[in-house]
């Protein structure tokens, strides 16, 4: 497709960081990647418990990883905050008790 490995980079980091973060936070989930001609849209969607405070979730090094999580190198608090630096557009919908859904956007 002519994507510069730059962009594949950028998109391959959020998408390792939203994965983990279902995976360790909720137990899993999906993840839908739409590929278009200038951009990719990435979505991770879970069942996990929410995010009861996003801005503080933000914050670089807060975390909320398990011990069992952290004792295999995860839970450093870098997960949203590298989403964020290395998309174009991130949002983030989070309900208590319902689940989470992530939307990545890399622009090439």
């Amino acid at each position: 497709m002519g994507v510069s490995p730059v962009a594949v980079k950028r998109a391959a980091i959020a998408m390792y960081e939203a994965e983990i973060n279902a995976v360790i936070h909720a137990g899993g989930g999906q993840a839908i990647s739409e590929i278009y001609p200038d951009h990719i849209v990435i979505k991770i969607i879970d069942q996990g418990p929410g995010i009861p405070d996003v801005n503080l979730a933000m914050t670089e090094g807060w975390s909320t990883a398990p011990n069992i999580a952290r004792e295999m190198g995860f839970g450093a608090g870098m997960g949203l905050p590298n989403i964020k630096k290395h998309s174009d557009d991130m949002s983030l919908e989070t309900t208590i008790g319902k689940g989470t859904t992530l939307t990545i956007t890399v622009r090439f």
